[in-house]
């Protein structure tokens, strides 16, 4: 009898094992920075126009993307921020559109830390991500560019204290109250098993443990932005939880803040709720 549980208990550890090797093999695949020439080819496939470049920040290196290979100055600027974890190419499909093509200027950038630059680099502090925002920014017309940020790219463009055209948000992770921590962290926690986290997730992993602390720096004062603020959350959201909106709503006057809700959306609304997004975003342009 001991010698069956024995070998029951062997094979259930084999297949974690194995489960575990091939989840790990999964996710580096899929977090991996894509390299210039694989976003190129796909902008190709896709007919549409994409350039990018490199830009320095204090010692750090990040990609940026644009659709555009001078800014029309005629035009409104459109800046995507992404989330944690996350990349330029979570906002491949509005990029690639060419109605908001022709409204404006597209520009995206890798945050520190998720390029192939300085993978896994992140700096810990939405002030820092700030300054590197102000600093991309400033050759563009404050008063006529939308920053779009999502997940925890909201509380980067909420945080800014420039006067933009309109700040929207998608998803933003911005109150801590209601800060999730999943049990998958563990993962990056236990020394035995970081090795198995590729390094896109460990700078996910990193931020998302200091997040929660650095954002009281912030939340309660989110209303002296200068600039009106617009936010689009999924009730379903489990992730980033729509409380985040619920928050903002709360303590902006309404002539600041407007909150649109989707409902039954999760965390993945930038691609499951993309012509709702887009239509917004739009009218922001006007």
């Amino acid at each position: 009898m001991r010698k069956r549980i024995y070998k029951i208990l062997k094979i259930i550890t084999i297949v974690f094992l194995l489960l575990v090797v091939v989840l790990a093999v999964f996710f580096y695949r899929f977090s991996q920075p894509k390299s210039d020439a694989y976003i190129q080819k796909e902008f190709k496939e896709n007919n549409a126009k994409v350039f990018i470049t490199q830009k320095q920040f204090k010692d750090f290196k990040y990609r940026v993307l644009a659709t555009q290979k001078e800014i029309d100055t005629t035009l409104p600027s459109l800046v995507f921020i992404h989330g944690s974890i996350g990349s330029v190419l979570d906002f491949k499909s509005y990029l690639m559109d060419s109605e908001l093509n022709k409204n404006a200027n597209l520009l995206a950038y890798d945050r520190v830390g998720y390029g192939e630059q300085q993978t896994g680099e992140v700096q810990e502090s939405i002030a820092f991500e700030v300054e590197l925002l102000e600093d991309f920014t400033k050759n563009l017309k404050i008063n006529n560019t939308v920053l779009v940020g999502y997940s925890y790219g909201g509380p980067i463009v909420l945080a800014s204290k420039k006067k933009y055209k309109k700040v929207v948000l998608l998803a933003p992770a911005v109150y801590s109250e209601v800060e999730p921590m999943p049990w998958a962290l563990n993962f990056y926690k236990w020394n035995s098993t970081r090795w198995l986290v590729p390094l896109a997730w460990q700078a996910a992993s990193i931020e998302k443990l200091s997040h929660k602390k650095d954002l009281l720096n912030f939340e309660t004062h989110w209303d002296s932005t200068p600039s009106k603020v617009l936010s689009m959350h999924g009730s379903k959201d489990w992730i980033v939880p729509y409380e985040n909106s619920l928050y903002l709503n709360k303590i902006f006057t309404p002539n600041k803040f407007e909150l649109v809700t989707l409902n039954g959306a999760g965390h993945g609304l930038v691609w499951s709720h993309f012509e709702e997004i887009k239509a917004t975003i739009l009218k922001q342009l006007k």
